[in-house]
């Protein structure tokens, strides 16, 4: 049963965009006006940041949404005291929206005396007052349980294969998934199991950090319209260059689908000067101009799920029922028919 209290949005500065779609989103689901919250989240002349929320949250379940995307730091800073405003405000439960998780990945010691600023990370968001942790593809899903808090990590691959199976209708049998390195092939399996292709992975060899000696595709691509699968896309070197070998493999295409589009340095040039026909990426960081002008870059939406899952998380009811394409798919009706 629902609870009485109604969910409140606010947002900070990291993805404004996102945050308004979603609570439009949840408006129409709940037939009633859905705001963002009235606050100001803003810096000192010394940046420091200063928030302040103008309406009365007291009693209150309120759902911070803020990814801490560039610039980190400070988008995870002002997570940290909107979280403490809201706490000392006396919300009843504070959820943290983060849509892309920034320091995911640093989830292990690969090297000696090195930190592992993921659960760093966790340890601040936890103690600064969040109760419930709601994200989008993790970087490794066992950053879960560097949270003493629930942590609910919705998956970019449903909404992927809608997007697949619209724009590549007719051709499916064409397609052949493809992880961009061994450690993400069962992001990639997924994907494929959901639109009914093939399989194949780019091995990476390195000989020394940072640097890429040598490439093999593992599986035959010969003809086939190649889809690379990943979580992250930084300076997207490495994904450029697994796209021409896929294309020196005898691939027909090659598109990508990404959920976190980091696109830092020089990404865009290479992208759109890459042998890739699409880059397909989510808005779970907010684009740049660089990136709504590039002319092989899309950005699908996530308000969709995202409000779904809010308004799940509400009524406390099930948010792993989001992972089904029988449940996505009629909450993205009207842009993508699966026909």
């Amino acid at each position: 049963m629902a609870s009485m209290i109604e969910p409140k949005l606010i947002s900070g500065n990291s993805n404004r965009p996102l945050a308004q779609a979603i609570a439009r989103r949840m408006s129409m689901h709940r037939g009633m006006s859905v705001g963002l919250v009235d606050a100001r989240v803003e810096r000192f002349n010394d940046q420091e940041i200063f928030v302040e929320v103008f309406e009365n949250v007291r009693g209150e379940d309120m759902y911070i949404i803020q990814s801490t995307s560039n610039p980190a730091n400070d988008n995870l800073m002002e997570l940290l005291i909107m979280t403490d405003a809201l706490k000392r405000s006396s919300a009843s439960r504070i959820t943290a929206v983060i849509p892309y998780f920034g320091y995911a990945r640093q989830d292990r010691r690969a090297k000696a005396r090195t930190p592992i600023s993921a659960k760093l990370v966790a340890n601040l968001i936890t103690e600064a007052g969040v109760d419930r942790v709601l994200t989008l593809d993790l970087h490794a899903a066992q950053i879960q349980g560097f949270f003493d808090i629930p942590v609910d990590n919705l998956y970019a691959a449903p909404i992927f294969a809608l997007d697949v199976e619209h724009h590549f209708k007719g051709k499916l049998d064409r397609l052949t998934v493809v992880s961009p390195d061994v450690g993400g092939v069962a992001r990639a399996r997924e994907l494929a199991q959901r639109i009914g292709s093939g399989l194949a992975i780019v091995d990476k060899r390195r000989v020394k950090a940072g640097e890429v000696a040598e490439m093999t595709v593992i599986g035959d691509v010969a003809g086939q319209i190649c889809v690379i699968v990943d979580d992250i896309c930084d300076t997207a070197g490495t994904l450029c260059k697994a796209a021409e070998v896929l294309m020196a493999a005898g691939a027909k295409e090659v598109h990508s689908y990404i959920t976190h589009g980091v696109l830092s340095g020089p990404a865009v040039e290479r992208i759109t000067n890459s042998v890739m026909k699409s880059l397909v990426i989510t808005d779970s960081i907010a684009p740049t101009e660089a990136v709504k002008q590039a002319k092989n870059i899309r950005i699908v939406a996530t308000a969709p799920m995202f409000a779904q899952a809010i308004m799940n998380i509400w009524s406390g009811t099930s948010v792993s029922s989001l992972f089904d394409a029988e449940t996505l798919g009629p909450i993205y009706e009207g842009m993508y028919s699966r026909g």
